[in-house]
């Protein structure tokens, strides 16, 4: 084997966005992230989970809520108040809506993906029809007071459920009234603080579960009112919640990091009635888990510390292969590095400028393994700043280091690099 040089690249300062939220393709067979600079990636599962698309993130372009509607149609919502669709061959925004209520906190579809619902800062909930070539807003639901945190339809698209702070209510589609409203905080002993009700959602049986501020996860009768079940799974606040497709299986979120399964399991062996049973605990993050999903055979969890992470459900895999395997996302999965080999430069991409770096050298030499001591240091030559409110989507410095490009959604830069000496300029073409 010959001889090489390895260098150790310790300064490029890449903080990961974290992950805001998910959601899972009504087929399995993707899965759709937003991280919290507002990029948004598609994930295939049919070819072991790879990363099928990057649509970069924009300033003006928060995303609070993805969901997936109309077959393969992509749509999102944030504080910025706009329903953005996304093009997902172009990989860029095709078009957006103003929803009409100030920041959306949360959007969903319903189940025949032909309706949105959102809810806004204002405390309404707008219902926007799926049409071809865009959206069209259809009416309003009953307002209160309260911006509206979470939302749930039920399967059969007659009733929505709105997660507010200290309340979550029911809301009849067709009149367009709340049916019912119910306190979250009348059992805890410190009232005082506020209850926020993070996640919701209305299973076809008519109960409604609710994730909140208090670490529970509890399950309400809306009909009558009252509460079935009620499981602490933390001390802190539970963020996030999920429902499998069968309404089997439950996956939450919380702000410690970690991720929980409630399972319906029967309380006698062959027992017709069931119960819900907290059963499997995972501690896979480090920070918040703000955002869970529940494919067919797995668990899905994105943090705040930039990680994805799939659980396999080993009861649900058939046989071994690469859907048993633990999946952890932790590194971005596009190239920002890249390398002029005979200039000895390097090239940085961050979101919204670029760094070039010249490589430090030594003039030692030393057995196979051995750390060789810098003569000249890496010098830190520039750095490029992207004008405009669009993030950079990919860069590049050639091969002999004189050029510099770099392109956005909608645009793409070259620049000149001039080396006199110590002194670096660039010179936009």
């Amino acid at each position: 084997m010959g001889e090489f040089e390895v260098h150790r690249v310790r300064f490029f300062g890449l903080v990961p966005a974290g992950v805001r939220c998910l959601a899972c393709h009504p087929r399995g067979d993707r899965l759709a992230l937003a991280r919290t600079d507002g990029a948004v990636e598609v994930y295939n599962f049919a070819a072991n989970y790879f990363q099928e698309k990057v649509i970069p993130g924009h300033e003006a372009r928060s995303v609070e809520s993805l969901c997936w509607a109309a077959g393969d149609r992509l749509f999102g919502a944030g504080l910025s108040g706009d329903i953005t669709e996304y093009d997902l061959s172009g990989l860029s925004a095709a078009r957006g809506v103003d929803g009409g209520g100030g920041p959306i906190w949360s959007m969903v579809a319903n189940s025949t993906g032909t309706e949105l619902a959102i809810g806004c800062e204002d405390g309404s909930v707008k219902i926007f029809q799926v049409i071809p070539g865009g959206i069209q807003f259809e009416r309003n639901l009953d307002r209160r007071k309260g911006r509206v945190l979470c939302l749930s339809w039920h399967p059969s698209g007659t009733h929505i459920v709105a997660g507010s702070i200290d309340f979550f209510r029911v809301i009849d589609v067709t009149s367009g009234q709340t049916v019912q409203r119910i306190m979250v905080n009348h059992q805890v002993e410190k009232a005082k603080r506020e209850c926020v009700v993070w996640a919701i959602a209305l299973l076809s049986s008519g109960t409604v579960v609710s994730a909140d501020s208090f670490g529970r996860v509890q399950f309400w009768d809306w009909e009558q009112g009252t509460l079935a079940e009620s499981h602490t799974v933390s001390t802190s606040a539970t963020l996030s919640l999920a429902v499998s497709e069968k309404e089997d299986s439950i996956v939450v979120g919380t702000s410690t990091g970690a991720t929980y399964q409630l399972q319906l399991l029967p309380v006698k062996l062959g027992g017709v009635e069931k119960r819900w049973v907290r059963t499997k605990p995972f501690q896979f993050h480090s920070h918040d888990v703000r955002a869970v999903a529940h494919s067919p055979t797995a668990l899905i969890s994105g943090g705040l510390d930039a990680q994805l992470v799939i659980r396999p459900l080993m009861e649900k895999v058939q046989k071994k292969g690469y859907d048993a395997v633990l999946r952890k996302f932790t590194f971005p999965h596009r190239r920002l590095v890249s390398c002029a080999r005979k200039a000895r430069l390097l090239l940085f991409q961050f979101s919204q400028y670029l760094e070039l770096w010249r490589l430090g050298s030594t003039e030692e030499t030393g057995k196979d393994g051995e750390v060789l001591p810098l003569c000249r240091m890496p010098e830190h030559l520039v750095q490029l700043k992207s004008k405009g409110p669009e993030h950079i989507y990919c860069s590049c410095v050639s091969p002999c280091g004189t050029w510099v490009g770099y392109s956005t959604a909608s645009r793409f830069h070259l620049y000149r690099v001039h080396c006199d000496g110590d002194s670096v300029s660039l010179r936009k073409v």
